[in-house]
């Protein structure tokens, strides 16, 4: 089932990468591959990162032998967005149409999901975050219209944007996953700056709606061993609970950011000040 296997890394490690060293742990490069689910499993708070680009087939996630269970979802939650064209989610026979930036909420004991595309012009691209779980919540479609949006930064910073909530609290509810898009304000470059860290919990990224030319340098590591990643469209990004994460983009682009880790509260964070970091 699974394209990959990263590991959990020390900080202290990962101050004498070199590029090449950083992005294999760290980027994962192919996510959307044609009519193939592409699943990496990770040690980082195990979460397994996935892509299924949905052009004429459909993909279906149901066997748990590869994470140690009868069912893929018999301990596990997960969110699928929908960073492309309209496609479908059948969750246990019931059928939720998603649209772009649409995020569907999988929940424990759920026996099988199958994924499709509607259009293969404009094929649909499911992006997957799964989290251990320790109890059920009901599976439920947030649309980007019900997403709680909030915005932040301001124009003179090249800094604004907007957050958007769709697994969260506030929402709709997980047990431990929490999910949502941020998108870039027009002429904003910057996402999560100033930065921080979050002991408490990881998150991964993925970066999309970005042209062909264009990339997001992403800023990772300790705050005083701050290093860079050059990330292209539909690529995504592994940051654990000690590094910083943000993110600077050549042009325009929005991300998905889910978390996972010891509870659900956003705010939980330690911010670092931009003078600070070295």
């Amino acid at each position: 089932m699974f394209e990959d296997t990263r590991y959990s890394v020390s900080p202290k490690d990962v101050r004498g990468y070199s590029n090449e060293r950083l992005r294999e742990e760290f980027l994962l490069e192919r996510l959307f591959v044609a009519d193939r689910l592409q699943m990496v499993y990770t040690h980082v708070d195990r979460m397994i990162i996935g892509g299924f680009l949905a052009i004429h087939g459909e993909a279906e996630i149901a066997d748990g032998s590869a994470v140690g269970t009868p069912g893929f979802f018999d301990a596990r939650e997960m969110g699928i967005a929908n960073l492309g064209g309209p496609g479908t989610a059948t969750v246990d026979g019931q059928v939720f149409t998603m649209e772009h930036r649409d995020i569907l909420y999988v929940g424990r004991d759920t026996k099988s999901v199958k994924l499709a595309g509607l259009d293969p012009d404009n094929p649909a691209a499911f992006y997957m975050n799964s989290v251990p779980a320790g109890y059920a919540v009901p599976t439920a479609l947030i649309r980007r219209a019900e997403s709680k949006p909030v915005t932040m930064g301001d124009e003179a910073h090249a800094n604004k944007r907007t957050l958007r909530m769709y697994i969260h609290p506030e929402v709709s509810p997980s047990c431990l996953l929490l999910m949502g898009i941020t998108e870039t304000a027009p002429g904003s470059i910057w996402n999560t700056e100033p930065p921080h860290v979050h002991e408490r919990r990881m998150e991964a990224y993925v970066y999309f709606n970005m042209a062909a030319e264009d990339r997001v340098m992403h800023f990772m590591g300790e705050p005083q061993q701050v290093r860079s990643i050059v990330v292209a469209d539909r690529q995504g990004i592994l940051s654990p609970a000690w590094s910083i994460h943000m993110g600077a983009g050549t042009g325009p682009y929005c991300f998905v950011w889910g978390m996972t880790g010891e509870n659900k509260a956003y705010n939980d964070v330690s911010p670092v000040a931009v003078k600070d970091l070295l």
